[in-house]
């Protein structure tokens, strides 16, 4: 069945009505609710940089989240207009807002605009570097949308792309790089290449039919499976790096087990010919592997601070 138009989505005599309805789609194709994976990492390292120094941090914590909101909501967005053809092609993914005609071209690029000018104005709110560098960032998060047509490692790019929100976080606090901000980087490189290659698991078949690059259609799911673990194996080691740079304590330790308990679980959760678990493997535990890990980090950072 052809796509309805966009302009018989959503008519409404009143606009304001409309906008909202809009907004609302536009919010939903870019998944917004996911930034929760994102979020707590720039906010760790947030916390970790700006220790000791609270009226700072809260200063630029408003910028920070404004930052990260705009970086995230563009490269959503700009994906789903790269990927439009593809999506509508997919089963999976035909009733997304593009392909359904919910919205149009011009509409999302409007608002890819609207949300990468909100990070640059965020970033020249923060400090000199941060500014700087906000170009790189988006062309970082826009390549990404590329990847899959010319190499398997795409999951990589995009872990690439979303380890600049803590590094971004740590430039914002104190308006440069120092080792901590890079093993949390690392971290969450490792953490999105396992996660990233699991969510693909879904779209073996048709990546191989439509000529598109994923570790799952290169390797086949057992073996893509395994490298996911050892990337998560990976990860916690760069996680408990990050801990020994940044001189943090017991109650930061207790994050790392926990969180490698976590991943071990979701691993568990997902076999080569087994996906119905892949929404509590993929979206449940990684928000809760986030969460964890910020909150227990707050907790170790306060505690250290106390005892200073």
């Amino acid at each position: 069945m052809a796509p309805r138009p966009a302009a018989t989505q959503s008519l409404s005599p009143n606009p304001i009505v409309r906008g909202l309805r809009q907004t609302k789609i536009i919010l939903e194709m870019i998944k917004f609710e996911h930034t929760i994976f994102m979020l707590p990492f720039a906010l760790m390292a947030a916390v970790i940089a700006g220790r000791g120094h609270w009226p700072l941090f809260f200063a630029k914590l408003p910028w920070i989240l404004l930052a990260m909101v705009g970086a995230r909501s563009a490269a959503m967005a700009f994906n789903r207009i790269v990927d439009r053809k593809f999506d509508a092609a997919n089963p999976r993914t035909a009733m997304r807002a593009l392909p359904a005609g919910q919205l149009t071209v011009p509409q999302v690029t409007f608002f890819t605009i609207v949300a990468s000018a909100l990070l640059v104005f965020a970033s020249a709110m923060l400090n000199p570097l941060a500014l700087a560098l906000s170009p790189v960032a988006l062309l970082v998060v826009f390549f990404y949308s590329y990847t899959k047509r010319f190499t398997p490692f795409s999951h990589l790019a995009l872990g690439i792309a979303l380890a600049i929100a803590p590094v971004g976080a740590w430039i914002a606090i104190l308006g440069r790089i120092d080792a901590p901000a890079l093993w949390i980087g690392g971290a969450v490189v490792c953490w999105l290449f396992g996660f990233d290659i699991i969510y693909a698991l879904q779209d073996t078949e048709f990546d191989k039919a439509n000529g598109l690059y994923s570790v799952p259609a290169w390797l086949g799911n057992a073996r893509a499976l395994l490298l996911s673990r050892i990337s998560h194996v990976i990860m916690i080691g760069l996680l408990a790096m990050a801990g020994v740079s940044a001189h943090l304590g017991v109650l930061y330790a207790f994050a790392v087990v926990l969180v490698a308990a976590l991943v071990w679980y979701e691993q568990s959760l997902v076999k080569p010919n087994d996906l119905s678990k892949l929404n509590l493997a993929f979206f449940t535990l990684n928000g809760y592997i986030s969460m964890a890990l910020f909150v227990l980090t707050l907790a170790d950072v306060v505690v250290g601070s106390r005892l200073r």
